[in-house]
């Protein structure tokens, strides 16, 4: 989690730097996910006891490595679809 690049974060999106040949969401393979990461993140800084909502604005394949815009709330996503 120490590795985790924050580029931008308010109260409904965080933007990140996708780490290379990590998954943008939870696969098959069961391999750690951008996500799950995140949402270890704001668990830990934000000291929240409960499960974290997130929803992914756009999904980068697993090799590429860019800023990853994520919904911290419903509202946000719907927006921006």
């Amino acid at each position: 989690m120490n590795n985790l690049k924050v580029i931008y974060e308010d109260n409904h999106i965080i933007v990140v730097e996708k780490i290379p040949n990590i998954p943008s969401q939870g696969d098959k393979t069961g391999d750690i996910d951008m996500l799950t990461i995140i949402k270890d993140y704001l668990k830990e800084k934000y000291n929240k006891p409960g499960n974290v909502y997130l929803g992914l604005v756009h999904r980068l394949d697993r090799p590429v490595g860019r800023c990853n815009a994520i919904c911290k709330d419903i509202k946000s996503c719907i927006k921006t679809k």
